[in-house]
């Protein structure tokens, strides 16, 4: 019994400096200007253009490499705690441990309206483009490793609950309070300024997503175990019990990418993008599509993961 006291104030107390270290870092480190590297692309020179503000760009035959002088306009950085795309520490802390060669190409601020003309979607550059547009940047980086971290242990909380308690109604009302609590605290984090933020995955949206997490599961066990429905959750089972081969395939997109390279004509006419939009067409609706689209692909792999079962095939490490 003081073993397991021992252990849940431990954790407690790593969750809490890890929480610590990183609102540190994130608002206390200094983010200088910086450079990096693009593909020379043929439209890169001319979506780099800020009138009258002065940038270095040097051509080689493979790269253009940009240069932002301070205190010339944006995007100058120099700043502390800035959570905006070009400045932010979590992409300084990655550049100088990593290097950018290591960091993910195609980040999600590149589907924002300052870098797609097809926002909330990736496409081409828009004129007068900023230049981090086309800056690699890793939104599971050291910095965000941090938070995935303390979610990870409030997930073993929520495993340990189920341990040490037998009731159902003890468990749920346990878990009930934890979620509520995240949900309330991450509520206050965004009020005070901490925005809801995946790509930096901010202290907000780490609570807010566990405990939105956490009413899930409250709601499954009781289907599943307290109710004894459990037909509707087949599908997350058959997933659980292959959830490599799932991860691998969907998360990874490398399935997805495969049917993207089929297409008729042109890329842009291939499996997935037709069918997305005719869900945005037989909806009326961009994002109503989108979301049927994404439960399409839920049912898919679900269906995928239960072919396997039936087969006996399992991947595990």
């Amino acid at each position: 019994m003081i073993a397991n006291q021992f252990l849940r104030l431990h954790r407690r107390v790593v969750v809490f400096l890890l929480g610590i270290l990183y609102m540190a870092l994130l608002y206390g480190l200094y983010v200088p200007d910086w450079t990096f590297k693009v593909v020379n692309e043929s439209s890169s020179l001319s979506v780099l253009n800020y009138g009258t503000e002065t940038q270095t760009v040097s051509i080689s035959s493979y790269y253009v490499i940009l240069v932002v002088q301070e205190n010339r306009g944006p995007p100058c950085c120099g700043v502390r705690g800035s959570l905006e795309p070009p400045c932010n520490a979590v992409g300084l802390i990655d550049r100088f441990i990593l290097g950018e060669s290591h960091l993910y190409q195609r980040p999600v601020y590149k589907r924002t309206e300052e870098c797609s003309i097809n926002s909330p979607d990736y496409g081409p550059l828009p004129p007068n483009a900023p230049s981090w547009c086309l800056a690699p940047f890793d939104p599971e980086g050291l910095l965000s490793s941090l938070m995935a971290a303390i979610t990870c242990l409030m997930g073993l909380q929520y495993g340990h609950i189920m341990v040490h308690y037998k009731g159902h109604m003890q468990r749920m009302i346990i878990w009930l309070v934890c979620s509520s609590s995240l949900l309330v605290l991450g509520y206050v984090f965004t009020v005070i300024g901490v925005p809801l933020s995946k790509p930096l995955y901010t202290l907000s949206y780490m609570c807010i997503t566990t405990g939105a997490s956490g009413i899930l599961l409250i709601a499954m066990y009781y289907t599943a175990d307290v109710i004894n429905i459990r037909k509707p959750m087949i599908l997350f089972q058959w997933m659980g019990l292959n959830a490599l081969i799932v991860y691998a395939l969907a998360a990874c997109d490398i399935f997805p990418a495969a049917l993207q390279g089929v297409y008729w004509r042109s890329p842009e006419n291939n499996l997935i993008t037709a069918t997305e939009l005719l869900f945005e067409t037989a909806l009326h609706s961009e994002k109503w599509g989108k979301l049927a689209f994404v439960l399409l692909e839920i049912l898919l792999w679900g269906l995928v993961a239960g072919f396997f079962h039936i087969k006996g095939m399992y991947i595990k490490l």
